[in-house]
């Protein structure tokens, strides 16, 4: 009896997990197919809809990274956008839902 016990809330656990991993995909993919909208297109374009950046960072070479920082929940939120000759060129999204 106490293994079935045992295994009943092992189960239990793991769908519990898978649930969650899902829900956590789901809002990574959301988040990315808002941000590939900005993929190519001007810098201006970029402020326009998301804000004056909170930092820029010069990289190598002709590149500069647009960095945006948000916080919900507690949850810090970093998004880059690197940008070469005005245009954005790639982004990474963290702690973004």
């Amino acid at each position: 009896m106490k293994n079935v016990l045992i295994f009943c809330l092992f189960l239990f656990l793991i769908s519990g997990c898978n649930q969650i991993q899902k829900r956590v995909d789901s809002a990574t993919d959301v988040e990315t197919k808002k941000l590939e909208k900005f993929l190519n297109k001007s810098e201006e374009f970029l402020k326009t809809e998301l804000g004056i950046p909170d930092e820029e960072i010069l990289d190598s070479g002709n590149k500069r990274i647009l960095v945006y920082y948000d916080s919900k929940l507690k949850i810090n939120c970093v998004r880059r956008f690197q940008i070469q000759n005005t245009k954005v060129i790639s982004f990474q999204s963290q702690g973004c839902w």
